[in-house]
């Protein structure tokens, strides 16, 4: 449980979706519980998910991009894409009339099967992965365009239980949006499909103690927390899906556990390292501009997302 100075931090009226969350998931407050009631009601009206609604065209969509102003996955990352995706996070459902428009659209637009964004030919895991995640946030779990896209994820899996979202024999760690996709998705709701899936990535995941591919290499921007993470994996990303999914005990979680606890602030906080997107020199993949880095905290001084984010994994892992 956070001590009474962090629990401060978490419940403060800056956002009411940290709030929210900090009170269902870390003191264990009952959906009806009145403040966890009032939180709730809060999202959208004032905080994060409000400063993003106010930016929305009355289209439904956010950012249009030089001559294509239908383009909902371009400008990166104020597209109505992305910016959808943190709403879904932020706890937005279909139920705000705002958001179930956005949500149409991408479902409308991007559902042809001779697009592929939904599990069809030629589908992309990355995005397809994160539009399952944000899709069954939103409340579409029934859908059958999701229910579609969450077979062709399972049917993308790699021989070695990972994900690649590029072409690829074998997964990788960067291709984590199956797994995040799989872990919204309620128990109950799961296909025997789904959960063999789960099995196999969760051992792709804990091979590699989150933190290292299979040949021993890792990636620097791996080991630091960030958010929004748009598609972009960090150990942070992994140990939130992982424990999720009830593999908190796991032994092999350990060296990415105590990364988060050398992470902590002296104050008992987090920080968020960077923002995304945050990448080497050297990596070859770099978006032409423009691209317009989405800020809801700034990195370096105490976050209220990330600092939640952390004590729900280390909860979930019995720490």
């Amino acid at each position: 449980m956070p001590d009474a100075r962090t629990r401060r931090f978490l419940l403060q009226r800056t956002d009411p979706s940290v709030r929210y969350f900090a009170l269902r998931d870390l003191l264990d407050r009952p959906e009806v519980d009145p403040q966890v009631r009032a939180a709730r009601a809060e999202i959208g009206r004032n905080g994060w998910a409000w400063e993003i609604l106010s930016l929305q065209e009355p289209s439904g969509q956010w950012a249009t991009y030089r001559d294509e102003p239908a383009n909902l996955y371009l400008p990166k990352y104020t597209s109505t894409n992305f910016l959808l995706i943190v709403l879904s996070e932020l706890g937005m459902t279909r139920k705000d009339p705002r958001v179930a428009r956005a949500a149409n659209l991408l479902l409308d637009r991007w559902s042809d099967p001779k697009e592929g964004v939904w599990g069809e030919a030629g589908a992309e895991t990355c995005i397809t992965g994160n539009g399952v995640r944000m899709m069954v946030r939103l409340g579409f779990l029934e859908d059958p365009r999701i229910r579609r896209a969450i077979d062709w994820l399972v049917s993308a899996q790699k021989s070695d239980g990972g994900w690649h979202c590029w072409r690829s024999r074998t997964g990788t760690l960067a291709a984590w949006e199956a797994m995040a996709a799989f872990a919204v998705i309620p128990p109950e709701s799961r296909s025997a499909r789904v959960v063999r899936a789960i099995e196999r990535g969760a051992e792709f995941f804990l091979e590699r103690r989150l933190l290292h591919e299979a040949d021993g290499s890792s990636y620097k921007p791996w080991w630091r927390i960030h958010y929004p993470s748009h598609y972009y994996y960090d150990f942070l990303v992994g140990l939130d899906f992982l424990t999720a999914l009830g593999y908190g005990s796991d032994r092999r979680l350990r060296p990415a556990l105590k990364l988060l606890e050398r992470k902590r602030g002296q104050d008992g906080w987090w920080r968020l390292d960077s923002v995304q997107p945050d990448l080497e020199a050297s990596d070859p993949y770099h978006h032409p501009p423009p691209v317009y880095p989405v800020m809801l905290e700034y990195p370096g001084e105490p976050s209220r997302w990330a600092t939640l984010v952390a004590l729900r994994v280390l909860r979930r892992a019995g720490h």
